[in-house]
């Protein structure tokens, strides 16, 4: 995994020393790969100590190794920029049309790319098996993230499993109340932090509801609602107009979820795709 993702998704498992640190270095992580365990402390105004202990509770032996895995990820990175023909991936003002083009695309495509390495292929098994099985899906996302709720109630109605998506939050909390063992209650958040989401989720929960999260923060409070969850793997560039990693990210595990569906159903579920493309070809303009 991308070692500043991984970073990202830790950074409130972290103290308030170490969060600061790791803000400091997800803002700049070449300070790292030029820097010693002294030089580190002395540029983000912290000890050689919290260093150690941020390295730690990112999951690394100490800081040799942080820092190798860091420079290794960089290294990476820019040799796959390197084949898009950029020198790097945050965008800019003054880049030119090719070069914005080879960023965003880079973006996606490590966003996709690092998803999929790292999903958790038990989770997707189950969360496909309830939403096959529930009497109802209720969906929810705020901000961008309702863009892929709105492909996964998409995609679920053509499969022919009832499903609900919500722009209202009052309404999404209102059907979370109603939930029961029967029905299932997904949230996407990419911060895991939005406030409607888990509230959407933890009343779904206490409904009896089986609820899963997709996001990319394991240790937020929208995965701590979840009974499942789902996680992306997606860094935003420092400099965007809106979610660019973050969508495709959770847009590539509908993907997943779904074709896993029909793979585990095929016999069930062909029926409906196949009478959903029969009845939108009418609105299709003869050439």
């Amino acid at each position: 995994m991308d070692v500043l993702v991984q970073l990202e998704q830790r950074l409130d498992s972290l103290a308030p020393a170490e969060r600061k640190l790791a803000r400091a270095i997800l803002a700049d992580p070449e300070i790292v790969v030029t820097s010693t365990i002294a030089e580190l402390a002395q540029r983000c105004a912290t000890s050689q100590a919290t260093v150690v202990r941020f390295c730690r509770a990112a999951g690394f032996e100490g800081y040799k190794t942080f820092r190798l895995a860091l420079a290794s990820a960089r290294s990476r990175e820019a040799g796959a920029l390197s084949y898009l023909r950029v020198s790097d991936a945050e965008i800019a003002a003054d880049d030119d049309v090719p070069s914005l083009v080879a960023k965003v695309a880079y973006q996606q495509m490590r966003a996709i790319e690092e998803t999929a390495q790292q999903l958790d292929a038990a989770a997707l098994d189950e969360v496909a098996r309830a939403l096959s099985t529930a009497e109802r899906v209720e969906i929810y996302g705020g901000g961008s993230s309702a863009l892929a709720a709105a492909d996964l109630h998409q995609k679920l109605t053509r499969l022919d499993i009832a499903s609900n998506c919500f722009a209202d939050p009052h309404l999404a909390l209102t059907a979370a109340g109603l939930a029961n063992e029967a029905r299932a209650a997904v949230a996407f958040s990419h911060s895991g932090r939005t406030q409607e989401t888990v509230a959407f989720l933890a009343a779904a929960r206490r409904s009896g509801g089986t609820t899963v999260a997709v996001t990319n923060a394991p240790s937020a409070p929208v995965a701590r609602a979840a009974q499942i969850l789902l996680l992306t793997h997606a860094r935003e560039p420092e400099r965007r107009s809106g979610a660019i990693a973050s969508r495709m990210a959770q847009l590539a595990v509908v993907d997943y979820l779904v074709v896993r569906m029909l793979q585990a159903d095929v016999e069930h579920l062909a029926g409906p795709l196949h009478r959903t493309r029969e009845a939108v070809r009418a609105l299709q303009v003869d050439s």
